[in-house]
């Protein structure tokens, strides 16, 4: 008996992808209480990329976690990933029980403004199971999520809420990308964690 009923859940794309938005899968106190914590837990590292030979750190913070010490490479940078803690396993069975995907590690964003965003990109990286699933969760300040289709230019937008849920797969990286826009609107802090899976080669 499948408690969570998967097949209920729309697609938010038209076309050339699955995008599953779960909405709140935790409740108000639930969810307050994981924010808290991945704030507190979480080893956070301004994030780093080396773009046209120059160094770039955001201001955006990221943290790399796994099943064992993977090394994830975007943006011309290497990250090793770190051990679970306990909040981040309990979440992953949640993602898993949700989906009935299994993922073997986590890349989690801290936004500490509506200021700070994603530009438009697509998670393509060699490491990743091809068409793999990747079970996103977001606390903190709700923010706007969108898509743009790589051919047609086509965008479909969602709001991500506090505590809640969103899976990408299938087809989705090679023909859609996706970004969290900036906005002046939000002061408060977001912090997103997307559960993938790594192949070792």
């Amino acid at each position: 008996m499948d408690l969570f009923n998967r097949e209920n859940i729309t697609n938010l794309l038209p076309h050339d992808g699955i995008v599953n938005y779960h909405g709140k899968v935790l409740n108000h106190l639930e969810a307050q209480h994981y924010f808290d914590s991945l704030l507190h837990t979480i080893d956070w590292k301004n994030d780093e990329a080396i773009i046209f030979g120059r160094h770039i750190i955001a201001k955006r913070k990221v943290a790399w976690y796994g099943d064992e010490g993977f090394e994830y490479t975007y943006s011309n940078t290497t990250k090793r990933a770190l051990p679970w803690t306990k909040e981040l396993l309990e979440l992953k069975n949640i993602a898993e029980e949700r989906t009935g995907e299994k993922f073997n590690s986590c890349l989690l964003n801290l936004y500490h403004t509506g200021d700070e965003g994603m530009a438009w990109h697509s998670d393509a990286e060699t490491d990743l199971k091809k068409n793999g699933a990747i079970g996103s969760f977001s606390f903190g300040a709700e923010r706007k999520f969108c898509f743009k289709h790589k051919q047609t230019k086509e965008v479909v937008s969602v709001i991500l809420e506090h505590g809640s849920l969103l899976v990408m797969k299938g087809t989705t990286q090679t023909n859609w990308l996706h970004r969290l826009p900036p906005t002046k609107l939000i002061s408060d802090a977001r912090v997103n964690l997307t559960f993938r899976t790594i192949v070792l080669k």
